[in-house]
Parts: C-alpha cells; structure tokens; sequence
C-alpha cells in the first residue's frame, strides 16, 4: 500500500463509552480533512472500577476491530484504557502509531498560584504508573487533592447531565478541592470535560479547569506530519459505533455538532 493510499485511511478513536467524544471533537477541529472512526464501548462502561487484565483485553479486542477498519493511528481516548493498556498495545501493534490521555498534572502544576491542585480522575488512572509517576515528578512541590469520581461517568453515559443528582455528585468531589484553595482542577477522564459548566456552577471563573485534548490533538498532528500520513480530504467520512444506547450516543453528538453522522452496533 502506498503512502498515499495509507494517508487517506481513518484515525481510530476508542473510549468505555462516551466520554471520547470530549476528544473528537478537539481533534476533528484540529484535523478537518481526516476520516475519522469512533468506537464507543458503552457496554463496558465505566472502565475505571475493572481490573487491568479486562481493560487490556477490551482494548486489544477494539483496536483488532478499527485495524480491521484499516485505521493508520489510534488514539486511546480514555484514561484509564491508556493507563492500563497502552503498553501492551504498543508492544502488541509496534507499526501502528497509538496516542494516550497524559495526566495534565504538570500543567496544573506549572499554572496554579496558590500551589494548590485538584485532580478529578477515576480509581484505576489515579492508581495508574503513569499517573504516579507524571505527579511525583512535575508536582511534587504544590498540594494535590486527588479525588475519585466516582459515578461521574454514568452521569455522562446515562445523559443525567444538568440534573441535581449530577450537581450533588460533583459538589462532592470538587468542594474538597476549593476547601484546600485549588485554583487549577484537572480534568482526568475523557467524559468530565462533558461536565465542565456544572463544574464552573461550583467553581465559579477563578478555577481554571484543565482539559488535555488539545495536547493530544496537537500531538496526533505532530505524527501524521513526521509519518508523512496527513491527508486532505474534501469530504472526510466519520463513523460512530457503539455496542450501548444509540439514542444517548446521538444525543451526545447532536449536542457538540449538528450534521448527520453514522452510528452503526459493534
């Protein structure tokens, strides 16, 4: 296959359900032109509560199935699947490009002036290597409430966003985090950025809530750039797949984008 042919082939995108979707649609903005491929695996959702072996198995089973879809980089849109599983992947899949959730630690860290952070994450990324090892190394100097949302993302999943049972949850978790002057708040799953205005309802504008999207999506452009696998497609296709609820996957996407897309079961 040619290096023209491959440039045309679609980036995969994966997450335990919905909270991907927070960046898709950074790293759709970033990259008009590709085709993109999403797999939601809602049916498993949340991740965060599993064991690592299972985690590691439903990634390799996604990443056969968008391989199977001849996707040319994937992009693990999930933190805990990336903590879990990215390793593996990568040993498994050595020639295909695959692209994490970084913990934003360290620009948390870098920003806060009251050298005082929250970190909103699920169980399995706070207990995660690369998260110890990412706040021990670039945040050790500032106070980190570290808190484990969990049922955050069933909140997302179950489209309950906006409702007092989300506002409770999330008063929860983030009050924690204002008691101890946090003026940065890292966003550690892929479906908080979904709840990032009920969020700044607690916060108010003087917290700044960190969401790492943009960083990956520059970062996937870095790739296809250096693999010389960007392409310039007019008319990008975009397929969505879910194994879960189409209808809450429609909802979800009918309120970040508003042209029709395919939704199709895994």
């Amino acid at each position: 296959m040619g290096i023209v042919e491959e440039s045309t082939n679609p980036i995969g995108v994966f997450d335990s359900g919905l909270g991907g979707l927070s960046v898709w649609r950074v790293l759709q903005k970033s990259l008009p032109s590709e085709n993109f491929i999403y797999v939601a695996d809602s049916k498993h959702s949340p991740y965060g509560d599993k064991e690592e072996v299972e985690i590691i198995e439903r990634s390799l089973a996604i990443t056969d199935f968008l391989l199977s879809k001849n996707c040319k980089m994937i992009v693990v849109a999930c933190n805990t699947a990336t903590a879990a599983a990215i390793q593996t992947l990568r040993e498994t899949y050595p020639t295909i490009p695959f692209i994490g959730m970084e913990p934003a630690i360290k620009l948390a860290a870098t920003k806060t002036k009251n050298n005082s952070v929250g970190v909103l994450a699920t169980a399995g990324t706070l207990k995660g290597k690369l998260y110890l090892e990412t706040s021990q190394k670039y945040a050790s100097h500032v106070h980190t409430n570290i808190q484990a949302g969990k049922g955050l993302v069933e909140i997302v999943e179950e489209g309950k966003i906006g409702t007092v049972e989300c506002h409770e949850l999330l008063k929860k978790y983030i009050q924690p985090m204002l008691d101890d002057k946090a003026d940065q708040i890292v966003l550690g799953c892929t479906h908080y950025p979904f709840l990032s205005e009920e969020i700044q309802k607690i916060t108010g504008p003087s917290v700044s809530l960190i969401d790492p999207a943009p960083a990956i999506a520059k970062q996937a452009e870095r790739i296809l750039n250096d693999s010389r696998l960007k392409t310039n497609n007019e008319n990008p296709s975009i397929t969505f797949y879910t194994n879960g609820n189409i209808d809450r996957l429609k909802a979800l996407l009918n309120s970040i984008q508003k042209k029709p897309t395919e939704i199709l079961s895994f």
